[in-house]
């Protein structure tokens, strides 16, 4: 097929050698079968923020670090070097989440070069060599069901001890390769611990996945895993291999006001009687 424009670049610097076909369009970017040397990859090409179908970027951009004060005061102005460097640092965010996650041991694309503002990855393969299916294409028994669905919750966890929460996590972005599912689309991932929507996120990508896995299994609809995993993120528990119940229990606590006004007065009445000992000792 004809190169696109803002793949010819690399064609020119030798980074890719053929556009195969596209692969995909969706709402942050288009995906096309590329070749490279030896090797078939796949070529993301991110889309202008005016042509993206994301329009609560600020929820997401939250916490994120920017390179220099200039970058952040530019940035902030919403000038024309500003909003360049910030659909800059929107490309930037899934390289950067790619390379985190793969380096913790989460099942995502392998990132091998980002030029132009273009991402070449691992094309994720089936098991006879061809693009993988994402998760809704796939027609799962309740077994399968259940396997996915503890798999991904286990790489949710994996991604948040790394730092980081998907923040749109659903079976659409999720391929299924011979050996599972592999979590893709990542330019939205938010940074956990700086970003205030972050628990928000992480707990609406698990329900996520418990409303689609559980038309197969209809009692994972009734798991509380994100609640359970935030719990024990923010107390400092959480391991990529911390066992996990799917139940989570607030703690109510409600106080018996009663009780605690009988407390206070029993109080006051015992401080009332010592001032008044002291009192009669000091005119004895």
């Amino acid at each position: 097929m004809k190169t696109p424009s803002r793949i010819e670049p690399l064609v020119a610097d030798g980074l890719v050698d053929a556009v195969l076909r596209q692969l995909m369009s969706g709402k942050e970017a288009m995906v096309y079968v590329v070749q490279c040397g030896d090797a078939v990859r796949c070529a993301k090409v991110y889309k202008e923020a005016n042509k993206r179908g994301f329009h609560k970027a600020a929820d997401y951009t939250e916490g994120r670090k920017v390179k220099n004060s200039r970058q952040a005061r530019a940035m902030a102005k919403g000038s024309r070097y500003g909003r360049q460097e910030q659909e800059a640092a929107w490309q930037h965010a899934e390289v950067d989440a790619l390379r985190l996650l793969a380096a913790a041991g989460v099942r995502v694309p392998t990132p091998y070069d980002f030029h132009e503002g273009v991402l070449l990855m691992e094309l994720v393969t089936d098991e006879d060599g061809e693009p993988a299916p994402r998760l809704n294409d796939v027609v799962l028994s309740e077994d399968d069901a259940r396997r996915y669905h503890a798999e991904l919750v286990r790489q949710v966890v994996r991604m948040l001890c790394a730092g980081i929460v998907h923040g749109d996590l659903s079976e659409y972005n999720v391929l299924v390769d011979r050996d599972g599912p592999v979590i893709i689309d990542l330019p939205q991932a938010v940074d956990a611990a700086a970003n205030n929507n972050a628990r928000a996120m992480l707990e609406r990508d698990v329900d996520n996945l418990g409303a689609y896995f559980g038309q197969f299994a209809p009692d994972l609809r009734d798991t509380d895993y994100g609640k359970e995993i935030w719990a024990l993120y923010e107390s400092g528990r959480l391991l990529p291999d911390s066992e996990l119940t799917g139940i989570f229990r607030t703690e109510d606590g409600c106080a018996d006001v009663d009780e605690v006004m009988q407390i206070i007065e029993a109080a006051r009445k015992e401080e009332a009687a010592r001032q008044a000992g002291r009192a009669a000792a000091g005119t004895a």
